[in-house]
């Protein structure tokens, strides 16, 4: 058990610090932050469910599968957030003058309805691994269940509003209080 763990909690953090350099490297350094974080929150709060569920009864022993799911809820969340920044990057390129919140906002609805198709049939599979995969199978099956809906809605609700923190707080020049929220973005098909 001691071995599992201290081996579960090296892999997160050596698959944190790489997912750090390739974010820097990818997109720029202050979008890292953001995907990191909201990978550490769909591993806590997987793991919390996890342990609420046991709580409950469903003993979920937490083995070598449970470790699989959650670094395979890694790499899915971070696709998903990668899917996001990208659409960000892009978005920021093509409206450089438009306030950093409507790009944010722009960005997350031209990217929710492929959001929602991925998760959806994600889910669709997983379920059907819930369900006819057996007793064998079930630590599995069910921590991703779990880490799928959590790791979409980070994706949108944490990753990218960290970014907007960051650049907020810590970001370039300060807007002008007069021409703020002055310019909107309008795409057909979009809200902005």
């Amino acid at each position: 058990g001691a071995d599992l763990r201290r081996d579960g909690l090296n892999a997160m953090l050596m698959s944190a610090i790489a997912i750090l350099i390739y974010i820097a490297f990818r997109f720029s350094a202050r979008y890292a932050p953001g995907a990191v974080i909201a990978l550490i929150h769909d591993v806590l709060v997987t793991s919390a469910v996890l342990v609420f569920a046991n709580r409950l009864g469903l003993l979920v022993p937490f083995d070598l599968q449970v470790l699989a799911a959650l670094l395979a809820i890694v790499g899915y969340s971070l696709n998903d957030t990668i899917i996001i920044y990208d659409r960000i990057r892009e978005n920021l390129e093509l409206h450089p003058s438009v306030p950093l919140e409507s790009v944010l906002n722009l960005s997350v609805n031209q990217t929710m309805s492929r959001t929602i198709l991925t998760a959806g049939t994600t889910l669709l599979a997983v379920l059907a691994l819930l369900i006819f995969g057996g007793a064998v199978i079930f630590p599995f099956s069910f921590t991703m269940l779990i880490g799928i809906v959590v790791g979409t809605y980070s994706s949108v609700f944490i990753a990218a509003p960290i970014l907007l923190f960051l650049e907020q707080r810590y970001g370039g020049p300060k807007p002008n209080p007069a021409t703020r929220g002055a310019a909107k973005v309008r795409v057909k098909g979009a809200r902005a």
